[in-house]
């Protein structure tokens, strides 16, 4: 090219050699492009060499250890006590969204505030501050109830299902009528009110104007008031609320001497107060501060400039609500003031069992025999494996010990994470920032990980990697952002669920179409490589099968593929090969899978009856009901069976060398192509938009099992039509796709929290640095579970059908005995 540039000067260059400057502009572009691809290219090697998966696991291991060690020294010496932070501490995540410092805020409602609160009696005793947190706190209970009362008078509220009774007594300045009041209540015969609640103190600054003999006063008359207060707190929960920040510029005239100044003082000489009277170094007395400073940020929302918006007021109702009943109810969304429950008798067990695989590790290694291989990983669905140049060397007696205590560690971190009191937990709040900031980052990625395919064939296997990655990414910054409140995302999010059991479906199915193989060792690798991870998790954190509920799903549907399969006539590629009429054969066993999934979705009664059988039941049961399990079936419940008839269709026509297939060959005709391209795109569109403009979930729910499969099929075409598009994948989003299993279950516990109502905070104050830091160990966690299942699924699966006759008896006697103890207690609510 350069050769024939020089050769031809351009109109009115001079003759001497050299290229004109249109080809010298061409040549440079196109060596500029070469040069920014090798730069490109040995950016991501400079990459992939210094920073490896072996190195991550190790960094993320000293960064657990450190961390363990500063939080629990921080408890330790800084005080651990959620209570406390609940109480103390807080932030607004949005609008009237309150997130106590380190723990979780249950946000209850009338019912759980009744069954909390049965047969107590409750006190509100101050001024018009305490009778608004008053309305608030009972409106928690009777969301119905009016503030109709008269002001500086006592108000009653009782509520006769529960009987609860709520009492304001107006007492608005703290002296010695509060203080008889209190004193009336220590008395032996007197009913005394299991909780109290009260403050005072703008009174005293008004009638006095604010003088410092008036502080004085106050200081004595609380100091005399805090040893009745110390007496009630032997028999109950006493808080005293500190006093909230004026808006001083909207206060009327005859309140203009309280100001925030004199507020201050008159809350440092309560503290002052309430501490001295302290018995064993701590007062019993709770003193409600997180109020003040959510008002802090609301006060300017005030009508008169004293009295706190409904929503301030509300914040600190529930704030009450849940210091009082979160140790009673114990909700999974409430991590602050909870005790947690001790170990029960499998998780105690299952820590035994992995410091005995420590100990045999530590004799084997004593022994000196250390002959150990790590297999190449397979793939859940597929089970196929990239085969090693040289024969694998058998796997030692030292691997699976060194399999169990890995997993031994790992489990000890999700235990510290969701299930001891070392780490902090917080509520997640929803923002379009959080979710699609997150996304358009980790699509940056997945295009700067871009790399030529090594088959191009529809689906081919680095492309299936490929997508189950990005779904499982973008799932995973739809749980932690929460963004299953905004329906769009969700309703996408549902598509994305429904694709994975599209895969299920095509990749069983391509499988024993094309292989063949219905033997028991097949089943028993896939089946394995499935629970392994979710059967350990049931243990040592003591939640049902169904809790997991994918792997239940997925698990079910791939033992239907199975039998459809399996059973005879069995159909394959080779049989149907011979005859057409066999292709008419698979289709009525489709059709037959069709009719079941009709039958049971019409039948709740009959599906619910089948699955709560024992010891079926123990599988599908969620909490003693079988709700859950029906409507995860019923969502996606043709997705399964479309990826099988798309397969089925797929490879009839590959058979039938209808399809192109090539390296940059469109899959069709350019017309055929084009018009594909064009339906593709305006179905994907229109799906987009149908979700977007949906109403409710319940609604769009009952829509998504027959539409679903629209958008799927869209994106399928637009991503394999074209032939570049064929030829290229992304090896991030491929590696991700290839623990995207583990991904998801992880998460439940070491990236979110409270059994995913929450998020983990590893790095407290900082929620960008502890998201990064929590994902990071997050992620190799994950990596290392999928090599470790791997391992394990080596030994316990043995190719000897004898053998791995005599390994399911077992399992089978353990799996009955592990019910049966199962079979008496209930999982805990949550940590």
């Amino acid at each position: 090219m350069e050769e024939e540039a020089s050769a031809e000067p351009a109109d009115g260059a001079p003759g001497a050699g050299g290229a004109p400057p249109r080809h010298r502009t061409a040549a440079g572009c196109h060596g500029g492009a070469k040069m920014a691809v090798l730069a490109y290219s040995l950016g991501k090697r400079e990459i992939n060499q210094h920073f490896t998966i072996k190195n991550a696991k190790l960094i993320s291991l000293v960064a657990v250890i450190l961390l363990v060690v500063f939080h629990s020294a921080s408890r330790y010496y800084g005080g651990g006590d959620s209570c406390e932070w609940l109480l103390s501490r807080g932030r607004y995540l949005g609008q009237n969204v309150w997130q106590p410092y380190g723990c979780m805020m249950h946000k209850y409602k009338s019912i759980e505030a009744k069954t909390c609160l049965a047969e107590k009696r409750v006190a509100f005793v101050g001024d018009s501050r305490i009778r608004q947190l008053f309305y608030s706190f009972i409106k928690i209970i009777d969301p119905g109830r009016r503030e109709d009362g008269n002001k500086h008078e006592d108000i009653s509220f009782e509520d006769e299902s529960s009987s609860v009774n709520v009492d304001f007594l107006w007492h608005p300045e703290a002296n010695n009528s509060m203080k008889e009041r209190l004193i009336s209540w220590t008395h032996e015969a007197s009913a005394k009110p299991d909780v109290v609640i009260l403050g005072a103190a703008t009174w005293s600054i008004k009638l006095h104007s604010g003088s410092s003999e008036a502080l004085q006063q106050y200081k004595v008359n609380l100091t005399a008031i805090a040893v009745p207060l110390e007496r009630l707190a032997d028999h109950g929960e006493v808080y005293w609320v500190l006093q909230d920040p004026v808006n001083e510029e909207v206060l009327s005239e005859n309140r203009k001497m309280i100001t925030n100044q004199q507020l201050r003082l008159y809350n440092e000489a309560a503290v002052d107060a309430l501490n001295s009277s302290k018995r064993n170094s701590r007062s019993r007395v709770k003193l409600l501060v997180a109020s003040r400073q959510a008002a802090l940020e609301t006060i300017s929302q005030s009508d008169d400039g004293l009295h706190l918006p409904e929503s301030t007021r509300n914040v600190g109702a529930m704030i009450l609500m849940n210091s009082v009943c979160n140790k009673l109810l114990r909700p999974i969304d409430g991590s602050c003031c909870q005790m947690l429950p001790p170990p029960n008798l499998l998780q105690k067990l299952s820590a035994c069992f992995f410091l005995g695989s420590a100990v045999v590790l530590l004799v084997l290694h004593v022994l000196g025999n250390n002959r150990h291989r790590r297999p190449v990983p397979p793939d859940v669905e597929s089970l196929q494996e990239k085969k090693p140049a040289t024969a694998a060397v058998p796997l030692g007696q030292k691997a699976p010990f060194q399999a169990l205590c890995r997993m031994g560690i790992i489990m000890g971190y999700f235990y510290l994470c969701d299930r001891a009191d070392v780490f902090m937990k917080e509520q997640k709040f929803y923002t379009h920032s959080t979710f699609f900031i997150p996304l358009i980052y980790i699509f940056v990625l997945g295009v700067f990980y871009s790399e030529n395919s090594k088959e191009t064939k529809l689906l081919n296997r680095e492309q299936t990697d490929e997508w189950k990655g990005w779904m499982q990414l973008v799932i995973l910054i739809y749980h932690i952002s929460g963004a299953s409140a905004f329906i769009p995302v969700y309703m996408h999010v549902r598509v994305l669920v429904a694709a994975y059991l599209f895969q299920t479906g095509y990749g069983h199915f391509s499988f024993f179409w094309l292989k063949g193989d219905f033997g028991l060792y097949r089943v028993c690798q896939v089946l394995f490589r499935l629970n392994f991870l979710v059967l350990v998790l049931c243990v040592v954190m003591d939640r049902q099968y169904q809790f997991y509920y994918f792997v239940p799903l997925v698990t079910f549907w791939f033992v239907i593929i199975y039998a459809t399969l399996a059973l005879w006539p069995q159909i394959l590629q080779k049989r149907a090969n011979t005859s057409g009429m066999w292709h008419l054969g698979v289709l009525a066993k489709l059709l037959g899978i069709l009719l079941f999934i009709c039958f049971f979705a019409y039948s709740q009664g009959f599906f619910e009856s089948i699955f709560s059988v024992w010891p079926i039941s123990k599988l599908f049961e969620l909490n003693g009901s079988i709700h859950e399990w029906w409507f995860r079936w019923k969502l996606d419940r043709f997705a399964v069976i479309h990826g099988m008839l798309f397969a089925f269709i797929y490879l009839v026509l590959q058979k039938r060398q209808v399809l192109s297939e090539g390296k940059g060959e469109a899959l069709f005709s350019a017309k055929i192509s084009n018009l594909l391209l064009f339906l593709s795109v305006i179905s994907f569109i229109t799906y987009s938009i149908w979700a977007s403009s949906c109403k409710n979930k319940t609604e769009c729910n009952e829509m998504h099992p027959y539409i679903s499969v629209v958008q799927i099929l869209a994106f399928i075409l637009i991503r394999n039509i074209p032939g570049y598009a064929r030829s290229i994948y992304s090896s991030f989003f491929a590696w991700f796709g290839k623990i995207s299993l583990e991904l998801f279950i992880c998460q439940y516990h070491i990236w979110l929290a409270a059994d995913t109502k929450g998020i983990l905070v590893l790095i407290p104050g900082n929620p960008s640095l502890n998201i990064m830091v929590s994902t990071f160990i997050f992620v190799c966690v994950a990596h290392e579970i999928s090599l470790i299942t791997n391992d394990l699924a080596q030994v316990v699966i043995p190719k000897d059908s004898v053998a791995l006759l005599k390994r399911l008896g077992a399992v089978g006697l353990f799996s009955l005995v592990v019910l049966l103890l199962a079979r008496g207690s209930k999982p805990t609510p949550g940590a």
